[in-house]
Formats: structure tokens, C-alpha cells, sequence
């Protein structure tokens, strides 16, 4: 049914959250999860020194690499066959980037955390969780933090 799940990971709480159900199911379901990770390089770019750019490409790519090994040992411990993918993305959103994902890679479902923000606070710090849902070629499953808004 959900042979290949994409997890997109992002080193929060709620990322966490989702690999941790989405490896539950994994091993359900003898699926293969798809484990991805988006650095937001331009976007740094943009607020940092001309000088600490390329620290700043290498600290990010560091980071998701090390991210992305972390979930993969996760995934071995639990039994759970995974793939590991590294995008860097150059422009647009996130959830669109997921939903892109999801299709070229043949994932049959996206699993990810979510905060469950509301309000302004959704207004301003945008949704990922809420683009990729409205662009998914898949089914989304989302999994919020104990306690945040319902």
C-alpha cells in the first residue's frame, strides 16, 4: 500500500515526531522510507556577510548530512530500509519542494511534524506541513507535537 514513504526532516522537535511514526509504520508495512532533508541556502545567503557565505553553505550541508545519517541509523536499529536525499534548494517553498519529492522519487505517502500553529503565528511563520498538503500527489500524514493547538 505505502511502499516508499518520504519523511522530510528538518532537525525540530516535530520532524523528530514525524520520523518516529513514520518508522512505526514503516515496519508495519515493510515499506522503504525516502529520508530528506531541504537546506534554504539562498534564503541565509541573503541575511549573512559576503565573507561567511561559503562557512554558511558548508555548515548547512554539514548539518543535513549529519541529520540524515542520524535518521538513517534510526531506521537501520528499527528495521526499516531507507534512502537518504540531500536537497538543496535554490528557490521557492518548501512544501512545494516536498510535493516535488514525493513524485519524482514514486513515494506513496509523506509522513512529517507539524506545529500545529494557528492564527498569526501560522500568517507569519508559514506552513510547510499546510503547502505540502495542498500540493501532495500522495497522501500526507501529519503528526503534531503533545500540546500544540488543535
Amino acid at each position: 500500500m505505502y511502499s516508499r514513504i518520504l519523511v522530510p526532516l528538518d532537525g525540530s522537535d516535530t520532524a523528530a515526531l514525524g520520523l518516529s511514526e513514520a518508522l512505526a509504520l514503516a515496519r508495519e508495512l515493510r515499506s522503504t522510507l525516502l529520508l530528506h532533508v531541504v537546506n534554504e541556502f539562498p534564503m541565509l545567503v541573503e541575511m549573512a556577510a559576503v565573507s561567511s557565505v561559503t562557512e554558511i553553505h558548508e555548515g548547512l550541508i554539514k548539518f543535513g548530512t549529519e541529520l540524515l545519517a542520524k535518521a538513517s541509523r534510526d531506521a537501520t536499529a528499527a528495521g526499516v530500509p531507507c534512502e537518504t536525499l540531500l536537497h538543496e534548494m535554490v528557490s521557492g517553498r518548501v512544501g512545494d519542494v516536498i510535493a516535488e519529492q514525493a513524485r519524482a522519487r514514486d513515494c506513496r505517502l509523506i509522513v512529517m511534524g507539524t506545529h500545529g500553529r494557528r492564527g498569526v503565528s501560522r500568517l507569519v511563520m508559514g506552513s510547510d506541513a499546510e503547502i505540502a498538503v495542498r500540493c501532495a500527489p500522495v497522501p500526507v500524514l501529519l503528526v503534531r507535537q503533545q500540546g500544540a493547538p488543535a
